[in-house]
């Protein structure tokens, strides 16, 4: 397939891309910036320049594709406006996304959060939380699943709080951003809370597979690990960056305080098992190993 990529230079859009050009598949990257274009250039994708706010330019490229995979966010958690901002700017790209692809049958793969679930891990049956600092992502997801009956292939891969490599990304790594700045490496509460997390080369597998594979309106679990304590994360980063480990205020993590301090384990066995999906990279903290001080 010739695929459109969004965020396709991050830490899982780079993996995406790598993981569809090595299967086969060619990539169109949508790149806002001359760096961005540089780097997607660099692995073998094609460009196409503008953002997510450019919405003629997020058409145009999905016009020119066989399917395409959603995976830019403005990722700014610095105030809940800010966030805000964020899903609205990504509510209205996956919309014309959308728009574009119906009546097509062509595959559109977005990207969401494992849900929570009150005294159990979260399985790909369960719904996304419409509420809450990043409900408005849900709910937009929830609404491009539904072009399944307009025959759009949308798909939906869940994400857990951590997609990792090298010891950096999601939030092991805002962790990490937090400790350095503060002088100590903080977690919310007791720590016992759980957090799910998978490595991005695994995560940039699914996707791929959702991509070719996966049936419309379904959603999946991108999950290794089903949950690591907090406490137990922050020890690692204390220790690679020799900080000292305490609990500290759910204020110190700003607009998603009260999602760090959640119990939130999740599982992927439906996943496994209908995409024959098997992640084979290091767990989240055998990589914070590889954090520098």
């Amino acid at each position: 397939m010739h695929v459109f990529v969004t965020g396709g230079t991050g830490l899982i859009g780079s993996a995406v891309v790598a993981e569809l050009l090595a299967n086969g598949h060619t990539v169109l990257a949508l790149a806002r910036s001359d760096a961005s274009a540089q780097a997607a250039e660099a692995a073998g994708a094609t460009t196409i320049r503008g953002g997510l706010a450019d919405l003629d330019v997020v058409r145009a490229g999905a016009a020119q594709a066989d399917g395409v995979i959603h995976l830019a966010f403005g990722n700014d958690f610095s105030s809940a406006e800010a966030v805000a901002r964020s899903v609205a700017e990504e509510t209205a790209a996956l919309l014309a996304l959308g728009e574009v692809l119906i009546g097509s049958d062509r595959p559109l793969v977005t990207v969401s959060g494992t849900p929570w679930v009150p005294g159990a891990a979260s399985t790909e049956s369960d719904p996304l939380p419409t509420d809450g600092p990043v409900g408005g992502r849900g709910r937009t997801v929830n609404e491009i699943l539904t072009l399944a009956s307009r025959g759009v292939r949308s798909t939906s891969v869940r994400l857990p709080r951590t997609v990792h490599n090298n010891g950096a990304g999601g939030f092991a790594g805002l962790l990490t951003q937090i400790a350095r700045g503060s002088g100590v490496s903080g977690y919310p509460g007791d720590g016992t809370q759980r957090w799910p997390a998978v490595h991005a080369l695994d995560a940039a597998v699914l996707f791929r597979l959702a991509l070719e594979q996966a049936p419309a309106g379904t959603a999946w679990h991108a999950v290794a690990d089903e949950g690591d304590a907090v406490r137990d994360i922050a020890e690692v980063i204390g220790r690679r960056l020799g900080l000292p480990v305490a609990s500290v205020a759910e204020e110190t993590f700003g607009p998603l305080g009260q999602i760090f301090a959640t119990d939130q384990p999740s599982v992927s066995v439906h996943t496994r098992e209908a995409l024959g999906w098997k992640p084979v990279h290091p767990s989240l903290l055998e990589d914070l190993e590889n954090l520098q001080p």
